[in-house]
């Protein structure tokens, strides 16, 4: 018999149920918005799945924390619920490190360091940790360069080790390994014996390698070495995930001289398309149907439509830009427009069709270093890159240029910053920032 204390009984199990899933859909929506696993962010664009972040501070202004770190560095923060990650190196790079962080309060969760005392080039201004790691919150990957691969559980402890062999060229390495289902992939470069590895995320053990073919730049080369028989060469990019071929997850790499879209599961090169300079230091980016590359040292621009076969550059290049500015970090690419930071301290909006340009704006602060070294990463219809100087730079995406603050902390900075919850990590060479304002708590 239905009686009124059954009803309220009903009702009241409803009630619960109903505040049960409504918690659940939000735990999950925190979570999903709260980690920034790898460098450029949770989909490896460089976008923000958030866009709620402070605009406005200095180094005491919206301030939640700093640490200080014990030597400079190159890398950038990751974050997973409550662990802040950023990989570090000191004692002249012998000593290389994986440090972690409390995210509430910056105190420290935990470290983890191997030693290297074999001798190992760099460019001046790099580190022997300029790698980003990357987590799955199940275990977190670093690559230490000629010091090898390292696999951690959350909590610190080495789960596996992979020794690649020694990272050769003069300046250094710069590429940070991605994660797809339970692989594990990392190119293995700038030198001349580079690899792009597919890696069993469990065990370490390879799925297929991929050797960077032979190259042999010459003077004609389009980039600020032509006329130099012995200029730079090699790749610093970190590699990009998109669906190619019937719906094939693919990897997108740029070499010297060409790009590539390769099999995550064979390692085959489904597509390849030439015209890139010998020398690379920013990442592919992704549009809708597309991707566009840049060569580094002022090298080209290039666009190509996706979904070919073979040698696509004939058929599926869309368009090819001549010398453009020297830039060293990546760009983001925002409804039909393509935005990236020069070196010197420029903002560049191009058009993603054609490639032309819409605009370059100076973007200089009050510090003596405009220089950028440093990845854009959007949130929402805004663009924050920091300079050398530690200066964050807020622009609008929008094809007429607004640039909205510049935030200073006066401390040298080459790192992007991470994005998670409503607040920003900021790894200067001094400290690691977290910055938040009331709004975003």
């Amino acid at each position: 018999m239905f009686t009124r204390q059954s009803y309220v009984t009903t009702r009241l199990s409803l009630c619960l149920k109903g505040i049960l899933l409504v918690s659940m859909i939000a735990l999950c929506n925190v979570s999903s918005a709260a980690n920034w696993p790898t460098w450029r962010g949770p989909r490896g664009d460089s976008v923000s799945p958030e866009s709620n972040f402070p605009i406005q501070w200095n180094q005491e202004t919206n301030v939640r924390w700093k640490v200080a770190l014990p030597a400079r560095g190159n890398s950038s923060p990751i974050i997973w619920n409550d662990l802040v990650m950023v990989t570090q190196s000191t004692d002249d790079g012998q000593r290389r490190s994986l440090m972690a962080w409390n995210r509430s309060d910056g105190t420290v969760a935990w470290e983890h360091s191997i030693l290297y005392k074999q001798p190992e080039t760099k460019h001046q201004d790099n580190t022997y940790c300029a790698s980003s790691p990357v987590t799955d919150g199940e275990r977190i990957f670093v690559s230490y360069a000629s010091a090898g691969l390292y696999c951690y559980d959350m909590h610190g402890k080495v789960l596996w080790h992979r020794d690649l062999g020694p990272q050769k060229h003069a300046w250094g390495d710069g590429s940070s390994p991605i994660l797809h289902e339970e692989t594990l992939i990392f190119f293995h470069g700038p030198g001349p014996e580079s690899k792009l590895y597919a890696l069993d995320k469990k065990t370490g053990k390879d799925l297929w390698v991929m050797e960077q073919p032979a190259y042999q730049a010459d003077a004609s080369r389009e980039d600020g070495f032509k006329g130099n028989q012995q200029g730079m060469i090699g790749s610093f990019a970190t590699p990009l995930l998109t669906h190619g071929n019937e719906n094939r997850t693919e990897i997108i790499m740029t070499f010297p001289e060409w790009i590539g879209g390769i099999d995550v599961e064979t390692g085959q090169t489904q597509w390849s398309c030439e015209g890139l300079n010998p020398l690379v230091y920013s990442s592919p980016m992704l549009a809708k149907d597309a991707v566009v590359v840049m060569g580094g040292y002022f090298g080209p621009v290039i666009s190509i439509r996706l979904g070919g076969q073979g040698d696509v550059t004939k058929t599926h290049r869309l368009w090819k830009t001549g010398r453009t500015p020297h830039r060293l970090g990546t760009g983001v690419i925002k409804d039909g427009h393509i935005y990236v930071f020069d070196r010197p301290g420029l903002l560049h909006c191009m058009n993603l069709q054609s490639g032309k340009t819409v605009f370059e704006e100076r973007v200089r602060g009050q510090g003596a270093n405009p220089a950028i070294w440093g990845s854009a990463i959007l949130a929402g219809d805004k663009l924050y890159t920091v300079n050398q100087s530690g200066e964050t730079i807020i622009a609008r995406a929008s094809p007429s240029f607004e640039l909205i603050a510049m935030n200073p902390l006066e401390e040298p900075c080459n790192a992007t910053p991470a994005f998670s919850d409503g607040e920003i990590f900021i790894r200067t060479h001094a400290h690691l920032w977290c910055i938040g304002s009331e709004e975003t708590l």
